[in-house]
């Protein structure tokens, strides 16, 4: 029986359940955190507010997250690791991978891949997925890069290329922030799958659902690649029907099989003004539950569409697949 790797050990892909595949917990600059701690307050204040959070997503049938925060978004397992032995009844996936729109972490920038060696990047990746993270023993899930409107940059690419690399060595799949109003998505089957390899099906193109060019969206599902429609509640620069509208119509057309839903949500995330966060009132782990779902309900969504979206294609990218040669 297929095992996904959670901040808890291994779980059968098979009890999954329904799966939220881009929450995060905590998303943090972590050099400004360290040395500027007031704003992030007590800390375990800020663990039992999580554990709050968490166990009401949990109460609402939702049983497993994918959280996928990586180097550049503020990475801390063993924060995470008490949280999650709190609210054993959520599976908390747990990714590796560096998140940037334009240039590599300085840490690399005089560590580049050598003529006959892997990129270190790479190795790390790698390490984090077989052997553990920083000496938890939590095994990431998922692999997880970027690229944003900025386009492919030398330093984007150098981290998309090593995820793709990691991925054909262990199997993990991959989740890709993307900029869909500047179609980065084709970048992405370029980079990741035309020419490193990765077939496209194991991909799932973040904040799909940023965009309602239905065409657009359709050519990449019909690529092979996994749309994440997870920013449900990020109502700035659209609004809550836009985005569930869009969903309605992907569904019309028959892509629930290639759709996951989320809302990219945190307990604490030090990106955004508190005053802005306020002008944000459906941002929260509950609104697919409360809000989405019987709006999508109302307009024609079945109950096996969102049965397939929420545990059938979320299990079925989860599953590790065999290595590159294995």
């Amino acid at each position: 029986m297929s095992e996904v790797s959670t901040v808890r050990g291994p779980v059968a892909a098979a009890a999954l359940g329904r799966t939220y595949m881009h929450e995060h917990i905590f998303t943090l600059t972590a050099d400004v955190q360290q040395n500027y701690p007031d704003e992030w307050g007590d800390e375990q204040a800020r663990l039992d507010d999580a554990v709050e959070k968490l166990s009401a997503l949990a109460a609402q049938g939702v049983q497993t997250i994918v959280d996928p925060t990586v180097v550049g978004l503020g990475r801390y397992i063993p924060r995470i690791a008490k949280i999650a032995e709190r609210v054993p009844q959520l599976n908390i996936v747990v990714a590796t991978g560096i998140y940037t729109y334009d240039s590599a972490p300085f840490f690399f920038e005089y560590r580049p891949p050598m003529p006959g060696h892997p990129d270190p990047m790479t190795e790390m990746f790698v390490r984090d997925i077989t052997e553990g993270i920083a000496g938890t023993g939590v095994r990431a899930g998922m692999l997880k890069c970027a690229i944003d409107h900025h386009g492919l940059t030398p330093g984007v690419e150098r981290v998309m290329r090593a995820v793709a690399q990691a991925h054909l060595r262990t199997g993990i799949p991959v989740t890709v922030h993307t900029h869909p109003g500047s179609r980065a998505g084709l970048e992405v089957k370029r980079v990741l799958c035309d020419e490193e390899g990765v077939d496209p099906r194991r991909v799932v193109l973040g904040h799909s659902g940023d965009t309602t060019d239905c065409d657009h969206l359709a050519e990449l599902a019909e690529a092979g690649f996994v749309l994440g429609m997870d920013r449900f509640g990020i109502n700035l620069e659209t609004t809550f029907e836009a985005r569930a509208d869009t969903l309605v119509e992907m569904c019309r057309r028959g892509y629930a099989e290639s759709m996951v839903l989320s809302q990219d949500a945190s307990c604490y995330i030090d990106w955004v003004d508190p005053l802005l966060l306020e002008q944000l009132p459906q941002w929260h782990y509950l609104h697919i539950g409360d809000d989405v779902l019987p709006y999508v309900r109302e307009r024609g969504v079945t109950e096996k569409q969102i049965e397939t979206m929420l545990v059938h294609v979320p299990r079925r990218v989860l599953e590790p697949s065999e290595p590159a040669g294995a």
